[in-house]
C-alpha cells in the first residue's frame, strides 16, 4: 500500500533486488503511481527496477474501490501496508486479501507514537498503548490482524529520516544551520529523542520475510543512538560542514503560533526513544548500519542539496515570533 514516496521507495527497491514482482496500490497521483528514484540510482537501473513493478489504482478511503482492485489482481504472497492510519482503512484490504486466497505474511507500519506516558525509558514493546494518542487506531489494526488469524508483524519506528523524506525533520535544522540562523529549540534542549534511517527500516522489513520468529510480534525499529534536541542541531551543522549554530531556548507555551504558520519544532516536547533489542534478537541478521552523523550526511548530500532545498527560501515566520519573544524576555 503506497510505495510512491520515502520508505516505500526503499522497500520496493529492496524487494526487486530479491527478485520479487511488486504490485503497488495507490491513487496513481504521485509519479504515476510508481516509486521515486532513489539517490545514486541511474536512469537505466531505475527503469530496470520498474520492469517488475505494476500499479493498482485505488483510493483506500473508498473501500469498494480498494476491494475491487485488490481482489481482481489475484493472490499475493506478502502484503506491506505502509500508510494505514485507521482500522476502517485496513479492514477492506484484509477482506480483499483473504478473498483472493490469503497471504503468507502481512506487515503493518505502526508508530512508536502509540505508547503511553512512562517514567521508565527507553520505550519497549511491553509499554502499554496510549488511548489518547493520535496513533491509537494502529493498535486496533494490530488486534484486528491478530483476530483474523493472519501471520502479521507490526513495525513501530520512532522518527524516520534520510533521503526522500517528505516530513521536514532533518530539513528543519539544515534550513537554519546552512543560512547561519539561530536554531530555536524548546525548553532547555536536553530532551532526548531518536531517529532511524529509512534504509535501515526498509532493510528490517525485508529481513523479516520468511522469519517465523516475527509472527504476531511488534518491533521498535530505529537507530542504536539517542540524541538531545541541542545535539540534533549540532549534528546537522556538522553533517552540513558548517559552524556550530547558536541555539535559542524558549518556552513553547509562551509563543502562540498563528494558523498557517510553520510548525515551531519537528519533535515532541518529551523524552522519546525506544529499545531496538527485540528487533535485533528476533531478526539476528539485522542491525542498523547508519549512525546519526553518517545518516545526516547522506540526507544533506543526497537529499537537501540534491533536491535544491538550499536554494529555496524557507518560511521563518514562526522563528521570528520565537526570537522576538526571547529578545523581549531578555
Amino acid at each position: 500500500m503506497g510505495g510512491t514516496r520515502f520508505i516505500g521507495c526503499y522497500l520496493v527497491a529492496k524487494l526487486r533486488e530479491q527478485g520479487h514482482d511488486v504490485v503497488l496500490c495507490n491513487r496513481g497521483k504521485t509519479n504515476g503511481g510508481k516509486p521515486e528514484r532513489l539517490p545514486g540510482v541511474s536512469d537505466m537501473d531505475y527503469q530496470k527496477m520498474l520492469e517488475g513493478v505494476s500499479v493498482l489504482v485505488a483510493d483506500r478511503k473508498v473501500p469498494d474501490q480498494l476491494k475491487a482492485a485488490v481482489t481482481g489482481a489475484g493472490k499475493f504472497d506478502l502484503v506491506f501496508d505502509n500508510n494505514v492510519r485507521k482500522l476502517a482503512e485496513v479492514q477492506p484490504l484484509v477482506e480483499a486479501v483473504q478473498a483472493s486466497g490469503g497471504c503468507e505474511q502481512f506487515f503493518l507500519m505502526s508508530s512508536a507514537g502509540v505508547y503511553g506516558p512512562t517514567d521508565v525509558l527507553p520505550l519497549s514493546e511491553q509499554n502499554p498503548g496510549d488511548p489518547n494518542s493520535r496513533h491509537k487506531e494502529k493498535l486496533q489494526c494490530e488486534n484486528y490482524l491478530d483476530a483474523q488469524g493472519l501471520n502479521w508483524t507490526s513495525i513501530r519506528p520512532v522518527y524516520i529520516y534520510g533521503p526522500l523524506n517528505y516530513n521536514p525533520v532533518e530539513r528543519y535544522f539544515f534550513d537554519r544551520v546552512t543560512r547561519g540562523r539561530p536554531v530555536c529549540v524548546p525548553y532547555d534542549g536536553k530532551y532526548i529523542t531518536q531517529l532511524g534511517h529509512c534504509e535501515d527500516l526498509a532493510d528490517f522489513m525485508i529481513k523479516c520475510i520468511g522469519n517465523p520468529a516475527v509472527r504476531g510480534q511488534v518491533y521498535n525499529v530505529s537507530s542504536e543512538e539517542y540524541v538531545t534536541f541541542d545535539g540534533m542541531a549540532k549534528l546537522c551543522a556538522e553533517a552540513a560542514g558548517v559552524a556550530e549554530p547558536k541555539i535559542v531556548h524558549y518556552d513553547p507555551k509562551s509563543v502562540e503560533v498563528p494558523e498557517g504558520f510553520p510548525k515551531a519544532f519537528p519533535f515532541r516536547g518529551m523524552h522519546f526513544f525506544a529499545s531496538i533489542e527485540k528487533a535485533k534478537q528476533d531478526v539476528p541478521d539485522w542491525t542498523p548500519k547508519f549512525n546519526m552523523l553518517e545518516g545526516l550526511r547522506s540526507s544533506f548530500q543526497q537529499d537537501y542539496l540534491a533536491r535544491g532545498f538550499d536554494k529555496q527560501q524557507p518560511d521563518f515566520r514562526t522563528d521570528e515570533l520565537i526570537l522576538s519573544k526571547a529578545m523581549s524576555a531578555a
